[in-house]
């Protein structure tokens, strides 16, 4: 899945929900929660991923105090995924407009029974 967490309409704040919207896609509410939990993981984990490689580029290798607190580079980048929605809430949207799913899977039968 594209990384589309930087043009998500998703929500900056905490918002009620409606369980029965949650559970239309997949009759149950347990189903639509780690449907969603597994989404935001793998939101998160490209977020902080992506900060991570964006921070290092202006990494220095020098112990010069006032570049610790001069690195308005890395500053500005920390601020903008701060101000990024949550993972969670994008995760939500993107379930809500029908952008991820949940995998059914089948246990594979006993053939000895």
């Amino acid at each position: 899945m594209s990384i589309t967490y930087k043009n998500t309409n998703a929500e900056k704040t905490t918002v009620t929900r409606d369980v029965d919207e949650l559970t239309e896609k997949t009759g149950n509410i347990y189903k639509a929660l780690v449907t969603i939990s597994k989404r935001a993981d793998q939101i998160g984990i490209e977020m902080r991923d992506e900060l991570t490689q964006k921070l290092s580029e202006f990494a220095t290798n020098t112990d010069n105090l006032e570049e610790i607190f001069e690195n308005r580079e890395q500053i500005e980048i920390s601020k903008f995924y701060e101000s990024l929605p949550k993972p969670v809430a994008i995760s939500i949207q993107q379930y809500m407009e029908d952008k991820i799913y949940e995998r059914d899977y089948e246990k594979p039968s006993d053939e000895n029974e």
